[in-house]
């Protein structure tokens, strides 16, 4: 039943709460005949994320039936998980705020509000770290190995543009886009490709007997001369796109250039070096990395976080390529495999296989002291696992 201004105002009285002290405007609640408690859900946002949706933003929720559901708005992934509360939670869609009733004190007044549902839990949003690991496995179903070797589009083959790969991976669409650009991903008639490592390397070989016969410095590569002369071997926009992956373009005097970097080359070479052996011997394969690289360019070994890891135990000294990506994504399972494979580690080297691991404001230093136990050896700090390995 609703109530009158003269049992709002005995109500007050009964309770001696002073009526000046109030909003003039009293919301009198009534259960609505379409009562229920399953139709609705509340998400609880941070100021952030009101602010975008006021702005016309939106988010997104993904997932499979496999996944755990995550939201993404336009650059930022969040988990979502359930949250009780022993307060009861009421939907009042004719619900006025405080901030949206009048604030001058005029004569008590009272509306009637029908409430149309209520929950014991909400949603709440924490931000993650965007699920990409798929995004790879998907893009080398059908590596890009060259015009001569691209296969008659009228076969099945399954090929992905952004809006494919926002529908599987979980991750917000600025969070794809620049994965994509890591991980050297290229636009090809208007769906994402992987080039084939070996053709990558082919493209950079060109460069680099191009660079080493016009004698240029890696730091300039004019963009010109270079798809002119190299035009008759490989496609403009794939010269291009491996220019921009391996370096940086700048403009002097209306000439585009780019500026290689040397980290990225090194490692490159690296990787096409260690990824037929199952272990080289480390002396040796610094002489012949070295050998490899471009001329003007320093391999070492410090280029080659996340991608290589170096056995100082074993004599001689051998590395063997381990890259980061192929490890697994879950953080436990991520130590598991790394203490399966080595007992004990130091900082220096288990932090390339984990710094991508770290939470927003996390450090590797707290991650360590979560997953791992500390003790020194001669000296040096070593880190093992926490729990017992199976």
């Amino acid at each position: 039943m609703s109530r009158s201004l003269e049992e709002v105002a005995a109500t007050l009285q009964v309770a001696k709460l002073n009526v000046e002290e109030l909003r003039s405007t009293l919301q009198c609640l009534t259960f609505s005949d379409t009562f229920t408690s399953g139709d609705y859900s509340l998400l609880e946002l941070d100021d952030a994320l009101c602010k975008e949706i006021e702005a016309g933003g939106s988010l997104v929720i993904r997932g499979d039936k496999s996944d755990h559901v995550v939201v993404c708005s336009q650059d930022k992934t969040y988990d979502m998980k359930i949250a009780d509360t022993s307060n009861m939670l009421l939907f009042i869609p004719d619900g006025k705020t405080p901030d949206q009733l009048p604030s001058d004190q005029q004569q008590l007044s009272v509306t009637h509000c029908k409430v149309a549902g209520f929950s014991s839990h909400y949603w709440e949003l924490k931000r993650c770290r965007p699920k990409l690991r798929n995004l790879k496995k998907l893009l080398l179903e059908n590596p890009y190995e060259g015009p001569e070797n691209e296969r008659d589009t009228s076969q099945n083959i399954q090929l992905y543009k952004t809006e494919d790969l926002l529908s599987l991976i979980q991750a917000s669409y600025e969070e794809l886009l620049e994965h994509l650009k890591v991980i050297h991903a290229c636009s090809i008639n208007g769906f994402w490709r992987l080039l084939d490592f070996d053709y990558e390397m082919k493209l950079l070989n060109h460069i680099s007997q191009l660079m080493d016969s016009e004698s240029w410095s890696f730091s300039r590569v004019p963009l010109k001369v270079c798809l002119d002369e190299l035009r008759p071997l490989e496609p403009e926009e794939m010269i291009q796109h491996c220019l921009d992956c391996y370096g940086k373009k700048f403009t002097e005097d209306d000439e585009v250039l780019y500026a290689l970097d040397e980290d990225k080359i090194c490692s490159a070479t690296a990787q096409m070096l260690l990824q037929n052996a199952v272990k080289f011997n480390l002396s040796e394969f610094q002489e012949v990395w070295q050998q490899s690289v471009p001329e003007g360019m320093t391999a070492r070994l410090d280029q080659l976080k996340g991608l290589a890891l170096v056995d100082r135990t074993s004599r001689p000294e051998t590395i063997f390529l381990l890259k980061t990506e192929d490890l697994p994504e879950d953080t436990q399972e991520r130590f598991n495999a790394l203490f399966s494979m080595r007992a004990k580690w130091t900082e220096v080297d288990i932090s390339p296989y984990i710094k991508d691991l770290c939470a927003e404001k996390q450090t590797i230093g707290a991650l360590l002291t979560k997953y791992a136990r500390s003790s020194v050896q001669n000296g040096v700090k070593l880190f093992n696992s926490r729990r017992p390995l199976t």
